[in-house]
């Protein structure tokens, strides 16, 4: 049975224009690859609902099995990573995020409105906050939780 796939967006306008570093995005592979699942370069876009779900929706054609965003999950005018995700999702899973929340150290974790949930074709699409500490603290969380999910999406019984 092959790795299945995994897609990492990177939502930042400083790491689009090329002005800033991106390390959540490696982060977040190699946290990814580690666990077993076959993971491209990260796709960095600017912020914005329509470059999320573009490159969500690209992700999904592209066999992704999980995507995951990182960034634009706060509540600055230009964070609309969950707006993005949220057309694209034909089932929410709200127990992730709050999750997510919950696990973090961070007290500001609590501004975090990322979403996670199951589209139409079945990809877990899932949103991180745009830090390598965010999103490492939230891959722990996740990554056991995965393939259990990946499992019941295909109908797999309940164990």
């Amino acid at each position: 049975m092959s790795e299945p796939r995994a897609v990492v967006v990177v939502v930042s306008d400083r790491c689009a224009a090329g002005t800033r570093e991106d390390r959540s995005g490696p982060a977040a592979v190699e946290l990814l690859r580690s666990a077993g699942y076959a993971v491209p370069s990260p796709v960095v876009v600017p912020d914005g609902a329509s470059s999320v779900r573009d490159a969500v929706t690209s992700a999904i054609a592209g066999g992704a099995r999980v995507v995951v965003t990182s960034g634009g999950t706060g509540v600055s005018p230009r964070d609309e990573t969950p707006e993005g995700t949220r057309p694209l999702l034909a089932k929410e899973l709200p127990g992730i995020p709050e999750l997510l929340r919950r696990s973090s150290d961070v007290p500001t974790a609590t501004l975090s409105r990322g979403l996670a949930g199951v589209t139409a074709e079945g990809v877990v699409v899932v949103n991180l906050p745009g830090s390598t500490g965010g999103v490492r603290e939230g891959l722990v969380v996740l990554l056991p939780l995965l393939p259990h999910l990946l499992s019941q999406v295909q109908g797999g019984d309940h164990a």
